[in-house]
């Protein structure tokens, strides 16, 4: 008898993706969703429970309501929440308010460690879909040319040192240069950024090394690629086998129209 699994459904295609591939294996999730737009989730779940605010007290006690003890969470949730008290729950502040930072990765791990302890399992997804983890060397698009080479080990130099920090998981370089970074924006609003100062360049995007890959996986789709073509960026190193690229054959196809290179690389050990 398969048991029942709890999706934490945020913005982006992961969550669907995810949803779909559960469904397919004859066992649909149950989905909280942050979502705006939750008809793309029905299709693939047996009920979807709209969230209308990180009230993580509550979502405790739908899960328990219903018998679920394995929960995944992914997509997209705003990070400008962690600024409005007013619509957490009394769970949620008080966790957030005694942590002694509050990054993604703190806040991520004290939210799973509450599920923990109350009884409640989050289950890893790059198990649900390794197909789709970025793979070593050329994912889709033209070759690379020898500068973006360059730029790409002098991107992941700079990330390296970034990435424990909690930020710059994405940097875009030109030329050796650090055109940007991302911070709590996200990627597409850094690589915005980076076109309107130069087009060209480099998008590189890695990893914290300890960070926890049952939920926080990097992810790319075809929206990036979008997101570069009109910024004036056409390469994009990812990750390989620790970042999630969405869109299959759309993903592929974009690429090559608008000539973008996108390359899954291995960062050196950090010394």
């Amino acid at each position: 008898m398969k048991r029942t699994i709890g999706l934490f459904a945020g913005d982006g295609e992961l969550p669907v993706e995810i949803a779909r591939r559960l469904s397919g294996e004859g066992n649909p999730a149950v989905a909280f969703s942050f979502r705006e737009d939750t008809k793309p989730l029905r299709k693939w779940t047996s009920e979807v429970i709209k969230v209308d605010r990180p009230a993580i007290g509550k979502i405790v006690k739908d899960l328990e309501a219903r018998g679920i003890r394995d929960l995944i969470l992914a997509g997209l949730v705003p990070k400008k929440l962690i600024y409005r008290a007013d619509l957490m729950d009394d769970d949620l502040r008080n966790m957030i308010s005694i942590l002694g930072s509050r990054d993604d990765h703190a806040i991520l791990d004290a939210v799973v460690s509450f599920f923990g302890s109350r009884g409640i399992r989050v289950l890893p997804y790059r198990e649900i879909v390794p197909d789709m983890l970025a793979r070593e060397g050329a994912i889709a698009g033209r070759p690379l040319r020898p500068e973006e080479e360059d730029d790409i080990r002098y991107g992941l130099r700079i990330a390296a040192s970034l990435v424990p920090m909690s930020f710059g998981q994405t940097v875009v370089v030109k030329s050796r240069s650090v055109v940007s970074v991302e911070a709590m924006e996200g990627t597409d609003a850094a690589i915005e950024r980076a076109g309107a100062i130069s087009r060209g360049g480099v998008v590189v995007k890695m990893m914290r090394p300890d960070q926890d890959e049952r939920f926080d996986i990097p992810v790319i789709g075809p929206g990036t690629l979008e997101t570069m073509h009109e910024a004036g960026i056409v390469c994009l190193a990812v990750e390989a086998g620790r970042t999630i690229v969405l869109g299959g054959e759309l993903f592929r196809e974009r690429a090559e129209e608008w000539e973008i290179a996108v390359t899954g690389v291995i960062p050196a050990p950090s010394s």
